[in-house]
């Protein structure tokens, strides 16, 4: 990895009552002053496409007393925006609301024909999709087939044809004047709420029914949990999203579930940042959906007090511990299988399959395996005997989805069905085209890519004063905003000595280091990557690191978590 800084930046327009350092990644990320304010009162209003059809069709629902029943996804965005739509439609009078999520082992993604029978079968009238929907074509006509209504709130990119429902409200479907396209799945869900609420309020249903009319700021949790979890960009609309959800937490607000999920991680909530979400309580939701079902996921985030809350998540944190035994094997095998081949001698983009991966994990190795060689990567998984599911992972400057399409239009029937983002995607072919696809997969991303993204940069925000390498400017970094994707916590780089290195668990290296200016200082780098880096104390070395503070039997110091490294001279 290139350890690259970025150019000295701009600052002059942001407040000089700033500290210097913050400043200085604050331009770097592009933010303006006004950007600076993540109060509520700069969100936009919930002007989505479809969103008044939407609404009318719950609304009438409400009003009728109709059983209402949300459709979910397994992961952890599929679960906070089950969990909001269940409460916030409760809170809001609705008296018959369920919900249901698809095994991905019995019925795979979405609303699919399957479950909607089964939805059909459990009494619903009316269906709303979360984090799912815009690609379910058949499962939408299934369902106006049998007189359900429905509903479809989604986030992914739409393909050609759109489905055939009641009302669809998606910020990436064409026409849609909302200005951020990079909400996740539980923020549609959120903005939908806010509307109907706004709806029940002007037809003066709370005054008419004696209820009080909700504060739906109680659901921010559910959101900022959901946004950072599926790694969507965390662009000004997002940023207030999490950000308020965290103000909550740390309040003291958060539900019982989402609280025991920070315990059982033990993180604690007063002390919250975003990266929590996304390393501590996201991997424990999303277990459920990888090993087992995501209703367990889901009615964590549903429990109505703190002991049943707990009993679920550490069932949750099993689940995440055997999630953990697993991805870790396959990562051996396939770092085992890539070994083989030189680094020169990479495939543009790699495609992997093993007969016994395990299908609920192959996500999370894509990522570990582009994070690694810096490739776009597809890892398959057996489905059922005839047919293999991949999921999808690419490098900045390369969009995946666009890579499945452009397979899919010279390639007919080659994917049996695709769907997903920029950065991530997921797809179905048939076992014997594996290899196949495997050649197409790498001819194509071969044919879209610029060659200079495939060398993997470290971009950092430069160097650090010896002043500045304090737990004050560690602890203002870790709660100035919050930090996630495409707004890139920072980094710094710098020259050490090296002055004690030792392996930790075969995978972790533990530095002592000095500093230019004679400054003792601890790091360490997590899974460091071993055809990068030979554990050997070193005399000089450039570290690309992060802030970090090191609490151990009451004590803090800087600990440096390096990124990458190199030799110097």
């Amino acid at each position: 990895m290139k350890i690259v800084r970025r150019p000295a930046p701009d600052t002059s327009s942001l407040p000089a009552s700033l500290n210097p350092v913050l400043q200085r990644i604050l331009a770097n990320r592009d933010i303006s002053a006004s950007e600076l304010e993540l109060s509520l009162s700069r969100l936009h209003k919930p002007e989505l496409k479809g969103v008044e059809q939407a609404v009318e069709v719950l609304y009438q629902a409400i009003v009728n007393d109709l059983s209402i029943f949300i459709i979910g996804d397994f992961d952890a965005d599929g679960a906070t925006s089950t969990a909001l739509s269940v409460s916030a439609l409760k809170q809001l009078g609705a008296n018959k609301v369920d919900f249901l999520v698809p095994n991905r082992f019995d019925f795979g993604y979405g609303l699919s024909e399957p479950i909607v029978e089964i939805a059909h079968q459990m009494g619903a009238q009316v269906l709303m999709t979360v984090d799912n929907g815009i690609s379910c074509i058949a499962g939408v006509s299934k369902a106006k087939t049998l007189g359900m209504q429905v509903v479809v709130t989604d986030h992914h990119l739409p393909g050609h044809q759109l489905p055939n429902a009641d009302a669809i409200v998606n910020p990436n479907q064409p026409d849609c004047p909302f200005p951020s396209k990079n909400i996740a799945g539980v923020g549609v869900a959120f903005y939908l709420m806010l509307a109907l609420r706004a709806h029940l309020r002007k037809q003066n249903y709370f005054t008419a029914n004696q209820l009080k009319e909700p504060n739906l700021a109680t659901l921010l949790d559910l959101v900022a949990l959901g946004t950072v979890a599926d790694v969507v960009p965390l662009d000004d609309v997002n940023r207030i999203l999490v950000q308020q959800g965290i103000n909550r937490i740390k309040k003291g607000h958060a539900r019982p579930g989402i609280k025991a999920l920070l315990d059982i991680a033990k993180r604690d909530y007063r002390q919250l940042v975003s990266s929590d979400f996304g390393f501590a309580v996201g991997p424990r939701l999303n277990a459920a959906g990888r090993l087992d079902d995501m209703t367990l996921g889901i009615s964590c985030l549903l429990a109505p007090d703190y002991t049943q809350a707990m009993h679920i998540a550490s069932r949750l944190d099993e689940l995440n511990q055997e999630r953990r035994a697993i991805e870790s094997s396959m990562q051996i095998e396939a770092i085992n299988t890539l070994s083989k081949i030189q680094l020169d001698d990479l495939p543009y983009g790699i495609c992997l399959y093993q007969n016994d991966w395990h299908q609920g994990v192959i996500g999370i190795l894509a990522g570990r395996i582009k994070e690694r060689y810096h490739r776009p990567v597809i890892i398959f998984a057996e489905d059922n005997d005839e047919v293999l599911k991949g999921s999808c992972r690419s490098i900045p400057g390369l969009h995946i989805r666009d890579v499945l399409e452009r397979i899919h239009t010279l390639h007919p029937n080659l994917i049996i069905k695709f769907g997903g983002h920029a950065m991530a995607a997921g797809l179905s072919i048939n076992k014997a085209n594996f290899d196949q696809f495997k050649q197409v997969f790498n001819q194509t991303v071969q044919e879209l890519v610029n060659p200079d993204i495939l060398t993997n940069i470290c971009l950092t925000d430069g160097a650090l004063a010896d002043h500045e390498l304090t737990i004050e400017v560690a602890q203002l970094l870790r709660e100035a905003l919050p930090w996630g994707q495409c707004f890139e916590p920072p980094v710094f780089d710098d020259e050490f000595t090296i002055v004690q290195e030792r392996l930790l668990q075969d995978k972790h290296i533990k530095f002592v280091l000095q500093h230019q200016s004679g400054i003792a200082l601890d790091a360490i780098w997590f899974n460091y990557n071993p055809a990068l880096w030979s554990v050997n104390t070193q005399q000089k070395v450039r570290l690309a690191f992060s802030l970090d503070i090191n609490e151990f039997r009451g004590q803090k110091n800087i600990q440096l978590m390096v990124k990458t490294a190199c030799l110097v001279g």
